[in-house]
């Protein structure tokens, strides 16, 4: 079943409504993980945090995503991408409303960890539902618009902290709530969508696509009446999908132990070049988070017209280089921290940081779509943590220096595994690749996708 045949304006403002939708739960997710690293020397300022609650308090809530992605992207394959989509972002109302109203470190922490649960599941349940309804010439525009918006509740996290930092000792509670409202506002507007009907065809509920599709395009569609075999996790590990299984769970480790390690750090690391001004340390680090977004942004332009894998092992190459420069400097200035943490973001966001919305939805059938993406989110998730609990102790241990060199190591492990593995996927329906896949005639997954004649 593909859109592509269905070009209509009310179509393309449909898949619009869905991606935009979608995309704002990816904005909580990066303004909920990012918001901690604003708040976080004031709430060690109050509760006197040593270096290891430290560590649990911001890396409560990626711990939880990597619970949310591997157990709730399997409940997406099996009871639907709507049901889990509302679902999740009932916990960000919840939960980011008692982080605010903590009263000692470790419910701050236990709080997080269930707030991370719902920004996990959002990861594989957002994208699957945006590739589903997307056409394969929009895919890659829609599914990096996603990871785009990420990157602006990143930018958001610091513009709220900016402003809640005169309100005292108490700001940090004012940031961490501002997600809940945030999140409440998008749960309104999600209850419109529909559920996918991709998903329902896979599960022999054909009048119910049928009923979807023509609410969305205005015509009466004629769908094959294939249901998929129940899906299975093992089958990632299986022959035909094991590359790229290997592929996808690699390049988004490689990319998320290096960024979650510079960026959840960011204010901590250019602290002490500040000269102790709180606000020019969140400006900088602001500065920093606006260089990703930008890096986001253009890979988001150019992802359906460059194509994925030349996207991605540019990527890889521009952070790998930005952080042996950082890793050779032993004595760096504000200015130079600003810019190489900027260029490192910038190169990592245009093709790692929004790629893994693309690569894990279209390189896997619709039965294990978001039970696949899923999994790759919550292997991330382990280098998510590895990236903020290994910077801290090497830190202490070895020097700023030596967490650098291991966070070169990563980038370019992660551009080895592209430049190895990456394949070109532009321009091609979920169908055909699927049908690669299996091993059958992608011009047969033509001829079986949806005839559409209007009534």
């Amino acid at each position: 079943m593909s859109f592509d045949q269905l070009d209509s304006q009310q179509v393309r403002r449909f898949q619009r409504k869905v991606t935009l939708l979608s995309a704002g739960g990816t904005f909580l997710d990066g303004f909920d993980l990012t918001i901690v690293a604003v708040a976080l020397p004031s709430v060690i300022k109050q509760w006197q945090l040593g270096a290891g609650t430290q560590s649990l308090v911001v890396s409560s809530a990626i711990i939880g995503s990597f619970v949310g992605a591997v157990w709730l992207g399997r409940l997406t394959d099996r009871f639907g991408r709507k049901a889990m989509y509302a679902i999740d972002l009932l916990a960000f109302v919840l939960f980011a409303l008692l982080t605010a109203v903590s009263q000692n470190a470790w419910q701050l922490i236990a709080f997080r960890f269930l707030l991370g649960v719902g920004i996990g599941a959002d990861y594989p349940i957002s994208a699957t539902l945006v590739a589903e309804f997307s056409s394969r010439h929009k895919r890659g525009q829609h599914g990096t618009f996603l990871a785009a918006m990420w990157f602006v509740g990143a930018v958001a996290a610091y513009v709220v902290g900016l402003a809640c930092l005169p309100l005292g000792e108490n700001a940090w509670r004012y940031m961490l709530g501002v997600g809940a409202v945030f999140a409440l506002v998008v749960f309104v507007f999600r209850m419109t969508l529909p559920e996918s009907p991709r998903w329902l065809q896979s599960k022999g509920r054909h009048d119910e696509a049928e009923a979807v599709m023509l609410a969305v395009t205005g015509e009466r569609i004629s769908m094959g009446r294939d249901v998929q075999a129940k899906g299975s996790l093992a089958e990632l590990f299986s022959k035909p999908m094991l590359r790229r299984t290997l592929f996808v769970l690699g390049f988004w480790f490689c990319y998320a132990t290096a960024y979650y390690g510079i960026s959840m750090y960011a204010p901590t690391i250019i602290s002490p070049f500040s000269h102790g001004s709180r606000v020019l340390t969140i400006v900088g680090s602001g500065l920093i988070a606006i260089l990703g977004m930008i890096g986001a942004i253009i890979g988001m332009n150019l992802v359906d017209r460059w194509g994925r894998r030349p996207l991605l092992i540019t990527s890889f190459a521009g952070l790998s280089a930005a952080l042996l420069v950082l890793a050779l400097n032993a004595k760096p200035t504000f200015a130079f921290l600003i810019v190489l943490f900027s260029c490192a973001v910038l190169f990592a966001n245009s093709g790692g940081g929004i790629l893994n919305f693309v690569y894990p939805t279209e390189l896997f059938p619709t039965n294990v779509r978001a039970g696949a993406s899923g999994l790759a989110t919550s292997v991330s998730r382990i280098g998510s943590i590895m990236g903020v609990l290994v910077f801290p102790n090497f830190v202490a241990w070895w020097g700023a220096s030596a967490a650098l060199w291991f966070f070169f190591g990563i980038a370019l492990a992660g551009l080895l595994i592209s430049v190895w593995l990456a394949p070109e996927t532009r321009n091609m329906s979920l169908e055909e690749l699927n049908a690669l896949e299996s091993g059958r005639d992608a011009n047969a997954a033509r001829g079986a996708a949806v005839q559409h004649r209007p009534v």
